[in-house]
């Protein structure tokens, strides 16, 4: 049987990511100059890093104790923040406006950078669990 208190962690993780990145997507969206996806790079960039920290934790010495939190922290927050989805969109958006160098630059920059944050992001957990 499948235990109700993980959807329902699951759920409100999901709200709480959710919102916070709609937050941050208001904040800037108000940025001058021509329209770019900041707020979506930001948050899988941010997003990449934490779930690569929260994987590290789990598997480390503080298993039992972040094991507890992960559908909350991993499936709910970090799946309701970070959005491949709109990452699409987005650079569907910009060939539209033909910015191709745009959507180049953005498709590459988020890749690398999603990598690069969950390297670091995975390093410091098991940093932690080792200290």
């Amino acid at each position: 049987m499948i235990d109700w208190r993980a959807y329902a962690a699951v759920g409100a993780g999901s709200a709480l990511g959710t919102g916070l990145r709609y937050q941050i997507s208001l904040l800037l969206l108000a940025l001058p100059g021509p329209w770019f996806p900041w707020a979506t790079l930001a948050v899988n960039v941010l997003g990449s890093w934490l779930i690569a920290f929260f994987a590290a934790l789990a598997a480390g010495r503080l298993q039992g104790r972040v094991a507890r939190w992960q559908p909350f922290l991993v499936a709910g927050f970090c799946g309701g923040f970070t959005t491949f989805s709109l990452f699409g969109l987005e650079v569907v958006q910009l060939l539209a406006q033909a910015r191709p160098s745009a959507a180049l630059g953005y498709g590459l920059a988020s890749v690398l950078l999603w990598l690069a944050a969950a390297w670091h992001g995975h390093g410091v957990g098991q940093r932690l669990t080792a200290a």
